[in-house]
């Protein structure tokens, strides 16, 4: 849910700054129905009993699911932002793999959150044993914030290239948003 609070911020900067919402309708985002495919087994694994139906074959689930959603973001690096997204995710999927398709967190992000490890199947896990461990979720999102949850630097660098994305589309910029325009006869603002 980190990613959510950048693309909030990033919606009110656009519109703050005279961009139009109407414009993100504009994007074209090549391969986006893997990148909602990859989600909506993220979404499944993590927030349903699938994740614990899977049992051992869960990890190998977020790991593809990740793989799916890097390779259409690849796809797209020509709109603003999209690179960052791509160092960010690349970044999360190292330590996921690194730890056997889980990404830890310790004890102590957990407990800034004033949360307990979950029981089921999580996509962040408390490991004894870490590698990459400056890749894993390390920080926690004050408890007081709606939907807080623990992230790593590799989260934090998807939501600011999807802040980037948001606030460049709503301003017109960027290859894809102009070349619509072009198409349409009006120029981007």
């Amino acid at each position: 849910m980190f990613i959510l609070y950048p693309v909030l911020v990033a919606i009110l900067v656009g519109l703050l700054t005279g961009g139009s919402a109407a414009r993100l309708g504009a994007l074209r985002v090549s391969w986006a129905p893997l990148i909602v495919l990859g989600m909506v087994v993220q979404l499944l694994l993590f927030s349903s009993p699938v994740g614990n139906a899977l049992g051992d074959a869960a990890p190998a689930a977020y790991v593809l699911s990740n793989v799916a959603v890097l390779a259409a973001v690849a796809a797209n690096l020509a709109i603003p932002g999209l690179p960052l997204v791509l160092a960010g995710g690349t970044s999360n999927l190292l330590a996921i793999v690194a730890n056997g398709g889980y990404m830890p967190v310790s004890s102590g992000t957990l407990a800034a959150m004033g949360r307990l490890p979950k029981v089921d199947y999580s996509n962040s896990a408390p490991r004894e044993v870490v590698a990459l461990a400056p890749l894993t979720d390390m920080f926690a999102m004050p408890a007081w914030i709606p939907l807080a949850n623990v992230f790593s630097i590799g989260d934090l660098l998807i939501g600011v290239g999807a802040a980037i994305a948001v606030v460049a589309a709503m301003h017109g910029r960027g290859p894809l948003v102009t070349h619509l325009a072009a198409n349409s006869g009006h120029r981007p603002a």
